[in-house]
């Protein structure tokens, strides 16, 4: 029997023609690195970013509706640092209770997609 070994990629939305804020948050903001798409998906448009051993992608959808309550989150070393930082950046930090020794923050990407922020302690 096969056995799931891992997630290669989570896949969020966002507006249709909206990679330049795509690639200015998650590049430039949170510093994932951008994947290049294969062509005959990036006429497709939206944007792949790494995320450690696995990716985040944005799908562009016409009938974008931000996702508030699914979420990725993501997992950050120097949790603290990095909210700092991302506050210094003019983005709303959300600091949420630990969970099971999981220091936890929530951001929204420009297109309102709840982010979580993940650091063990």
């Amino acid at each position: 029997m096969a056995n799931i070994t891992g997630i290669d990629h989570v896949q969020v939305a966002m507006p249709v023609g909206a990679e330049d804020a795509a690639r200015a948050f998650y590049n430039g903001v949170l510093g994932l690195p951008e994947v290049p798409k294969p062509a005959h998906l990036a006429v497709r448009g939206g944007a792949w970013f790494q995320c450690g051993s696995a990716q985040l992608h944005l799908g562009a959808d016409s009938a974008f509706q931000p996702a508030k309550k699914v979420h990725p989150a993501l997992i950050v070393a120097g949790f603290d640092e990095f909210v700092g930082a991302l506050r210094g950046a003019g983005v709303d930090v959300q600091v949420e209770e630990m969970v099971a020794g999981l220091q936890r923050a929530t951001v929204n990407d420009p297109f309102g997609n709840k982010v979580e922020l993940i650091e063990q302690r």
